[in-house]
């Protein structure tokens, strides 16, 4: 993700953050405390609190890991933590238990943070209150049950409102399932943003607001989008009129190709054999740091994977949005036979969409 760096990996899972969380933490933490003592234990009890927000996090990815599913990462921002999964589950049943798993965590630790603390004070009251004066450990019991209370408010695409898909997808079309869900979490957006600015006057929450009603919509296309290239393969979204390049040609030469066909990326051969991709953003860089004269064979990506053309075309968008490519070249036999963009696959949605009218209309 933009704006964020990696800090660790946990389970073989990259673990990122994004700019905008450690601003907030350095922002309330300044303008919060009354003093430099109360910043430094603000802002390493918001650290406790958000190493809970990866472990949650993690709960997601190692249920969605038992189902053959990878994790690209998980970025920490200000509203808390994404896991960044490859796909979702297939089956609402494998769904329910990636969607809990990541609650489960916190019910875990709250547990045991409960148990302790109530060992040591016996009086749930005291509890509070201590929470209320900012005690770490009781300040990190109600944030952690804080956080399954709201995860599970069903209000897609937080865990509650997957949850909720999941199960309208054991009774319905799993597109009308997602559409129905995303509505009720935009509904919930709604009433977040409407809290936040005339009740709780809550940037934060006003904030949540947004993603989750961005998020809800963009989950809502993705599926829709997966439901329109159902059955479709990779021969039927790929270019054939397309011109590759040699490893010898120079940057200037791929710069007019460019310029004179409008065509972004280019496959780059070998002695007539594929060998990789030279990308335009590649192409741009090269430009300004090895000048017109250099060689492409300097700067094409090795490790974008030709696809087969009777590969499902949903596999291989599914291979462009993990490696971020904007075209992948096309195969068969290992013989370089087109390529497959972005642009062509939303020309192709754009064509079913209009058929798909057509046919209601008809």
């Amino acid at each position: 993700m933009r704006w964020s760096f990696h800090i660790g990996r946990l389970f073989g899972i990259r673990i990122e953050v994004h700019v905008t969380f450690l601003l907030m933490v350095a922002g309330l933490a300044i303008f919060g405390a009354e003093d430099a003592r109360d910043a430094v234990r603000f802002a390493f009890d918001m650290l406790l609190v958000f190493a809970c927000v990866v472990l949650h996090e993690l709960g997601h990815a190692l249920a969605a890991r038992r189902y053959g599913i990878a994790t690209r990462e998980i970025v920490l921002l200000p509203i808390g933590g994404v896991a960044r999964l490859e796909r979702m589950p297939d089956k609402p049943q494998q769904e329910v238990v990636v969607a809990i798993a990541g609650p489960l965590v916190n019910v875990v630790i709250a547990t045991l943070l409960g148990l302790v603390l109530y060992a040591q004070h016996g009086d749930s009251g005291v509890l509070l209150e201590r929470a209320s004066q900012g005690h770490t450990l009781e300040y990190l019991l109600f944030a952690n049950l804080a956080m399954i209370a709201f995860n599970l408010i069903p209000a897609f695409p937080m865990d509650g409102g997957r949850v909720l898909r999941a199960l309208l997808a054991m009774f319905l079309p799993y597109p009308r399932a997602t559409r129905i869900a995303s509505l009720v979490g935009q509904g919930f957006a709604l009433l977040f943003a409407f809290l936040g600015v005339f009740v709780f006057k809550s940037v934060i929450l006003v904030f949540i607001a947004l993603f989750v009603f961005l998020a809800a919509g963009e989950e809502r296309a993705v599926v829709q989008t997966r439901s329109a290239l159902s059955g479709m393969l990779v021969r039927d979204a790929m270019i054939t009129s397309f011109v590759s390049l040699e490893t010898r040609h120079d940057l200037q030469h791929a710069v007019d190709l460019m310029l004179a066909l409008d065509q972004q990326d280019f496959p780059v051969l070998e002695d007539g054999r594929l060998l990789g991709m030279l990308q335009r953003a590649e192409l741009i860089r090269g430009l300004s740091h090895d000048g017109p004269g250099a060689p492409v064979g300097r700067l094409v990506r090795l490790d974008v994977a030709a696809v087969e053309m009777t590969v499902p075309l949903e596999t291989a968008l599914q291979q462009m949005q993990a490696q971020r490519l904007t075209s992948l070249p096309v195969t068969s036999h290992g013989e370089l036979m087109g390529m497959l963009t972005v642009e062509n696959v939303g020309e192709l949605l754009l064509v079913q969409e209009a058929r798909q009218r057509h046919a209601g209309t008809a």
